[in-house]
């Protein structure tokens, strides 16, 4: 016989709250984040494109570059990127539903209540309290 104690057994338990701050957040915490990165982007090559064919001034590439940065910066939980997303997707949803109500094109409707969705799912406080 050894006089070395027994280990006692180890039981599943719950992290205490400091202990699951601590913790990284990943991106299967927060799937919508990934699909609003994607549409960030796809907004992006929109207008890069739009700027390439003239239909557009190049100073839009300004925006271009910002929404890249947002994008990427979101799939990294940065808060920083979070504001910048939340931003950009609150002035599109103001500009294309004003597009709407002057112009009534249905396809700003559309537009512009994507936008709205990914605003409202952008601004709750579960989702800031899992950024960095």
């Amino acid at each position: 016989m050894t006089d070395a104690p027994n280990p006692a057994p180890r039981r599943a338990t719950k992290l205490p709250p400091r202990v699951r701050a601590q913790q990284k957040p990943s991106l299967l915490q927060v799937p919508g984040i990934v699909a609003i990165s994607v549409y960030m982007l796809m907004v992006a090559g929109y207008t890069v494109a739009s700027v390439v064919s003239h239909s557009i001034g190049p100073v839009y590439l300004v925006f271009s570059t910002l929404f890249i940065a947002a994008a990427l910066g979101l799939l990294l939980l940065f808060r920083w990127a979070w504001a910048l997303t939340l931003a950009a997707v609150a002035l599109m949803a103001a500009l294309f539903l004003w597009s709407f109500a002057a112009q009534h094109q249905r396809p700003s409707l559309v537009q512009g209540l994507i936008n709205l969705v990914i605003f409202l799912y952008l601004v709750r406080s579960d989702l800031r309290e899992k950024l960095r």
